[in-house]
């Protein structure tokens, strides 16, 4: 029987290292299972089995509890024993007594067993999720590396597997515009959320949140890593182009710099990740007018009027021949610049007209871009 302890106990010590579950957690749900087994077999409860298991001690026993009862009142063989039988155990047992009895693992029964091995991997099983769902919620809003496994050219999703955080779905409009996605592909995912529900967690990831960014800054720049520097917002059209407002508490350490870093270093590790998408980089202010003034960059802004009324506008002036850089393509920068800073933004040229080609445009920020 010691032998078998020893084995028992080595494999235990196998699991817990090759599965990463702890001894104590495989011991409770193995605990459990016996208990299971052995009601079943003996058709008693819970308090009529007692399960001990140490692993310091290498001690594994598993025994009946009986009740001590009057000869003429005993009628159940497993829950109970008689006066008679039990003081022929041992003299001084009275009625209200329980006798311990051990049981040899063969008394268990072959459906016992099989009951027992059930749950102890269904435990083990259990184990693993939970493992898996803390390791994953514990990489919400970071950054993970993920593998592509799967390719729906139909559907346009791609399946991932996320490591020790299990598999998850890369949905077609959290794919970045114009990137192709291959089998053993390995990308960079931002853990949107992690959702726990009675299949497992459920695992929401994006390659466009603007939170993919910041954290790739954050792994960049040790400014905003330990706080000095800090990303007050962020708004973001995946594939193309980026603003990000940051600021610093040191008045002596400029952010724009320290995010672009020596010789462009930093903001170019953040580019090339994001295979070649454009960072504009500006210096958030507490002055609404200086912000929106930065947040046009790359135009120079001559004057910035802060509409009254319930809705946050703004008119802004530029030079005439720069009216086309503040719009930019398509509307993209005035679109960045409105969702950065919060504000409706109507640009207009300094001679007061425009030309036929450029109307510029007012938008409704939108403001979940905003960084978190």
């Amino acid at each position: 029987m010691a032998a078998a302890n020893n084995e028992f106990f080595e494999a235990l010590s196998m699991l817990e290292h090759e599965r990463g579950i702890t001894a104590e957690y495989l011991i409770d749900k193995i605990k459990a299972a016996i208990v299971i087994a052995v009601k079943k077999n003996y058709e008693v409860e819970d308090n009529n089995v007692m399960v001990e298991i140490d692993p310091a001690n290498g001690k594994f026993n598993v025994a009946l509890i009986q009740d001590v009862v009057a000869d003429e009142d005993w009628y159940d063989e497993h829950s109970e024993i008689g006066i008679t039988e039990a003081q022929n155990i041992r003299k001084d047992y009275k009625v209200g007594d329980r006798v311990v009895t051990p049981l040899k693992t063969k008394d268990f029964g072959r459906i016992a067993a099989q009951t027992a091995k059930h749950v102890i991997r269904q435990g083990i099983r259990e184990a693993e999720r939970s493992q898996q769902l803390s390791e994953i919620q514990s990489r919400a809003h970071d950054i993970v590396q993920a593998t592509v496994t799967r390719v729906d050219p139909e559907k346009g999703i791609v399946a991932v597997d996320l490591g020790k955080g299990g598999e998850a779905i890369l949905p077609r409009n959290e794919q970045v515009p114009g990137e192709t996605y291959t089998e053993g592909q390995v990308l960079q995912v931002y853990v949107v959320d992690v959702v726990s529900g009675d299949r497992g967690a459920r695992v929401m990831i994006s390659r466009t949140h603007p939170g993919l960014v910041k954290r790739l800054f954050e792994l960049e720049v040790p400014e905003i890593y330990d706080g000095t520097v800090e990303v007050k917002a962020i708004s973001r059209e995946a594939g193309a182009r980026t603003k990000m407002a940051v600021w610093s508490k040191d008045a002596n350490v400029n952010p724009v710099s320290a995010c672009i870093g020596p010789h462009g270093d930093r903001v170019a590790a953040v580019v090339e990740k994001l295979g070649g998408e454009k960072i504009d980089i500006v210096k958030w202010s507490e002055d609404v007018s200086e912000f929106i003034s930065a947040a046009l960059s790359p135009a120079k802004v001559l004057k910035v009027e802060l509409l009254p009324g319930e809705t946050r506008s703004c008119r802004v002036t530029v030079p005439d021949q720069q009216l086309s850089l503040a719009i930019g393509n398509k509307g993209q920068n005035a679109r960045l610049c409105a969702r950065l800073t919060g504000y409706n933004i109507d640009i207009r040229p300094e001679s007061g007209y425009y030309g036929e080609d450029e109307e510029p445009k007012a938008e409704q920020p939108k403001t979940e871009e905003t960084a978190e």
